[in-house]
């Protein structure tokens, strides 16, 4: 699903509160990350990683990688986090509000 500016635009304004859940250390993107990012975005729809300093590449090789997946998409880089989407089929809250901006 390709998401349109005005999808990004209320997607980054409905993660403004959140915290982030997963943090990108000195490994970088490893499976266990993705792991770790699928199990939390499930339920959330919405989500936050932040890459810590100690994180061996740029922050835009890392956007690439995470971009570069097709479990979910990304929404942004802000400073250093980065925003991720993955609509939730079973029970949508966000998801129904997405579509329905066009």
């Amino acid at each position: 699903m390709s998401l349109t500016s005005k999808q990004r635009s209320f997607l980054r304004k409905q993660a403004h509160d959140l915290e982030p859940l997963v943090r990108i250390g000195k490994d970088g993107v490893t499976e266990n990350l993705i792991q770790s990012i699928l199990e939390a975005i499930n339920s959330r729809e919405i989500l936050k990683v932040k890459i810590l300093q100690n994180c061996e590449k740029e922050k835009e090789e890392i956007l690439e990688e995470l971009s570069a997946r097709d479990e979910f998409e990304v929404v942004g880089l802000i400073g250093r986090t980065i925003i991720l989407y993955r609509e939730n089929t079973d029970k949508p809250v966000i998801s129904l509000e997405v579509k329905g901006i066009r």
